[in-house]
């Protein structure tokens, strides 16, 4: 089969791998698209320690059954299916407490198994989610960053139901944050980013207001859309040095700052004026079982969709997109391959 192998920082092939085999407790999945997701560029790029070259990445896929293993009898051939790609023991501490996604022993398919940017992809059935026949291939494909999306908004919304809402970073997860945040009854989402096309798309996909910071000053932008209100809640889906500082000299005394980006690990920050002004700080990765369950029902039902802030290529060009992304030249929120 074709597949997209990742072989060395910044090195990417499309090549004839062979198809992989089931074990008794998978499934084989034709895949039908797959999204590229920000840690996988940090992959690319040769930055992310768990992915080691080659590999198959993609985690954020949909497709449909095309074999079963000897032990699998209630999944039908052709049964179309996401599927939510964290794989956890079920017996540590972490999953006796309902915590699957800090799970000891967790797994993720793409990184420490291949993944699915290739034209097919073996899963153990347990990870397979069922979706009904009718729904977009591309929509079913954002059920694994709406996951983390929505597990990140609704857990920084908890204490500020009506808040007016700051995300930084207009790629996918941050334009999800933003659809999140408007549903769970955010009064103002307010986006900021530096890629002005990004921005644009950005107003389309829930964002009431937006920023680039290269060219406003952001204090009194937040200033002028947020008023005497101010911020409550703060979601930095970049990860960097001066959004995690801005955040803290942004928010609300009292209000809640979540971090999903993982842009750099060590940050210097003012402590001091985190206790003084009781700010709240969380971190947010990946999802449970029912955040991935409720992604799916909300793109089922249509109420998230990949319209207007999407754009679908060929696997075999996926390595000309990751060096785009890389060079910062693509407006979109995400690309989908298709093999």
């Amino acid at each position: 089969m074709k597949a997209l192998v990742w072989t060395a920082p910044e090195k990417m092939d499309y090549e004839e791998i062979d198809q992989p085999d089931i074990l008794p407790d998978e499934v084989l999945l034709k895949v039908e698209t797959v999204g590229i997701c920000g840690s996988e560029i940090e992959g690319y790029l040769g930055h992310n320690s768990l992915r080691i070259p080659p590999l198959v990445m993609g985690h954020e896929f949909s497709g449909t059954v095309e074999d079963v293993g000897g032990n699998v009898d209630s999944i039908p051939l052709g049964q179309k299916a996401v599927v939510n790609p964290l794989l956890y023991c079920g017996i540590c501490a972490s999953c006796r407490k309902g915590l699957t996604n800090l799970c000891s022993s967790r797994r993720i398919i793409g990184i420490h198994r291949s993944g699915a940017f290739a034209e097919w992809v073996a899963v153990p059935a347990k990870a397979m989610v069922s979706i009904p026949p009718h729904m977009d291939s591309r929509r079913a494909a954002l059920a694994e960053p709406l996951a983390c999306s929505l597990r990140a908004t609704r857990r920084v919304m908890q204490r500020h139901p009506f808040a007016n809402v700051l995300i930084f970073g207009a790629g996918g997860i941050g334009l999800l944050c933003a659809k999140i945040a408007k549903l769970l009854g955010a009064y103002s989402v307010i986006l900021a980013d530096t890629n002005p096309e990004r921005l644009s798309v950005a107003i389309q996909c829930g964002a009431d207001q937006t920023v680039n910071p290269k060219e406003e000053s952001l204090p009194e932008m937040i200033q002028t859309y947020a008023g005497n209100k101010g911020i409550d809640v703060v979601i930095d889906a970049a990860g960097f040095q001066p959004t995690r500082e801005m955040s803290l000299s942004l928010i609300n005394p009292g209000g809640t700052f979540m971090n999903i980006g993982l842009g750099i690990d060590d940050t210097s920050l003012r402590i001091n004026h985190l206790i003084r002004s009781e700010i709240e700080i969380l971190g947010s990765f990946c999802y449970t079982a029912q955040d991935f369950h409720d992604a799916v029902q909300l793109l089922a039902a249509g109420t998230v969709t990949e319209e207007g802030w999407t754009e679908t290529r060929s696997l075999k060009d996926g390595w000309q997109a990751f060096a785009e992304l890389t060079a910062g030249k693509v407006t979109s929120g995400k690309i989908f391959l298709t093999p």
